[in-house]
């Protein structure tokens, strides 16, 4: 017989006596099917038969010590679930909108054209769920701030049933994070971990209200750190996202991303998908970056962070070879602001940031986040290379603000001083409703910006059709426009007036 037909053969004949030793367990006496010595006697002669027919016997070391490792795991899910679920709450949002009122028989925006009287202003109510977690015994919840924003009324569910309006102490949509509060006490909060120290493929859970699905929790590995994804502060957030692939879909968004030992490690908060559903890739706010946002709303109602005065840039082998830096990791300081901490240390342009209060940096993405998270009047101790030289400089941070914040994009350019509009300098030149753009506040004589016409007080809003926000910005438009030997449309305006500027130069 050849060999195939034997293994058929007897792969069919250990299926036929696996079948029967079933079923003379299952009619067994019961006395029988509840002795656990009887059943093993059975389990053996089945395996002794199968061997006879050549089939290998069953590895019962190996597949206990499998069951038992899948005990410990599944055990491990349960006890943090358990633990848990109580930090856990559903967060149900109401947003209330005055919404024009139309005349009967017009499609929206007709009445604009014909000048119809409006009709009576309607009002549309909004509903939103999201989750979040306890993070005070006090009634202090941590959640996104994309679950609250713009909603009028918080109603806060718990994992037994109980229900309680929630108030918003502060949001820091630079975070995408928010604190509610409920006025209750004695509630369980979540023990907050170190997300730092997490790796990629420990196990992590994730818990909250997936389509509206209360307390569901999914479990899954940390499958990337340190992911940038622009999504946060229109691009211009904080962003240091763990990557998970635990189920996290619409609903889950505020809650918890906890390790085996119950300690929450990040705050659920958006996706990959194609479909608006999970599809394995899921991203959490870490606590390290979470935590200082959480205390600063907590003590001062709104977030404060510490500002540096530097701007930073990368290590890598462009900038080693450019600059002749001598160390191959850390964050390179691009240029310093006069008067500021960085300045004030004697902090250059050039020299790389190695360390910060004993931690290494290794991206300025880090350094940045870093910096931004100490408040404002704090000490920093930097270890700095130098053309190869190491030292320590101790830097006191100021106050990050819009007005700061500006003159990084502060320039001259065309021979018109600029700086971006913030709050501030749109009221100082009159005007309001501002979203960016270069406010021109000098003119020097004979330049480009004189023979244009150019006026202190206007706003240069956009070139080549991209909206502006700082004066380096502007140049490389223009350089590039000039490289390509072709004119750029730069959009001005002056008061309520706007009017289109051809540069040629």
């Amino acid at each position: 017989m050849p060999n195939h037909w034997k293994q058929i053969s007897g792969a069919l004949t250990a299926m036929i006596l696996g079948s029967l030793v079933t079923g003379a367990v299952m009619t067994a006496p019961s006395f029988m099917r509840n002795d656990p010595g009887a059943q093993e006697a059975v389990q053996d002669r089945a395996a002794d038969t199968a061997n006879d027919f050549g089939q290998a016997k069953p590895a019962q070391a190996v597949r206990g010590q499998n069951l038992d490792a899948a005990q410990d795991l599944s055990t491990a899910f349960r006890n943090v679930a358990n633990l848990m679920r109580p930090s856990v709450v559903s967060i149900n949002t109401t947003a209330t909108q005055i919404v024009r009122g139309v005349p009967r028989g017009l499609p929206p925006g007709f009445e604009d054209f014909f000048n119809i009287p409006e009709g009576q202003p309607q009002r549309r109510e909004e509903s939103g769920m999201g989750s979040g977690v306890i993070v005070r015994s006090d009634g202090y919840i941590l959640t996104n701030n994309h679950v609250v924003e713009g909603a009028d009324e918080l109603e806060v569910e718990f994992f037994d049933g109980r229900k309680s309006p929630g108030r918003i102490v502060g949001t820091d949509p630079q975070t995408d994070l928010a604190v509610v509060k409920v006025d209750l006490n004695n509630l369980q909060a979540a023990p907050l971990g170190n997300s730092d120290v997490i790796q990629v493929g420990d196990w992590v859970v994730a818990i909250g209200s997936p389509f509206g699905l209360d307390q569901t929790v999914t479990a899954g590995i940390i499958s990337g750190k340190n992911r940038i994804r622009g999504i946060v502060g229109d691009g211009a957030g904080f962003e240091d996202f763990l990557q998970t692939d635990a189920a996290i879909n619409p609903g889950n968004s505020g809650g918890p991303l906890v390790n085996l030992r119950g300690e929450l490690v990040g705050i659920n908060t958006a996706i990959m998908s194609r479909s608006g559903s999970s599809a394995g890739i899921g991203f959490a706010i870490p606590v390290s970056l979470a935590a200082p946002v959480l205390k600063s709303i907590i003590e001062n109602g709104t977030v404060r962070r510490g500002f540096l005065g530097a701007s930073l840039g990368p290590v890598n082998e462009k900038t080693i070879e450019g600059f002749g830096l001598k160390v191959k990791q850390g964050v390179m300081i691009e240029s310093v602001l006069d008067g500021m901490p960085a300045s004030v240390a004697g902090i250059k342009p050039g020299d790389v940031v190695v360390a910060i209060d004993g931690r290494q940096m290794k991206t300025h993405t880090q350094m940045r986040n870093y910096v931004a998270s100490r408040p404002p009047g704090a000490s920093m101790m930097l270890d700095l290379n130098r053309d190869g030289k190491v030292m320590q400089v101790q830097v006191d941070l100021k106050e990050r603000t819009e007005e700061v914040m500006a003159q990084f994009g502060s320039g001259d350019v065309m021979g018109a001083e600029l700086v971006p509009v913030t709050e501030a300098t749109a009221k100082k030149y009159g005007y309001r409703n501002l979203e960016s753009g270069l406010i021109i506040t000098g003119i020097k004589d004979d330049s480009v910006a004189e023979r244009d016409g150019l006026l202190v007080g206007d706003v240069i809003e956009s070139a080549g059709g991209l909206p502006l926000t700082s004066a380096r910005q502007l140049e490389m438009i223009l350089a590039e426009y000039k490289r390509q030997s072709q004119p750029c449309r730069v959009s001005i305006r002056r008061g309520n007036q706007r009017m289109l500027m051809v540069v040629r130069e």
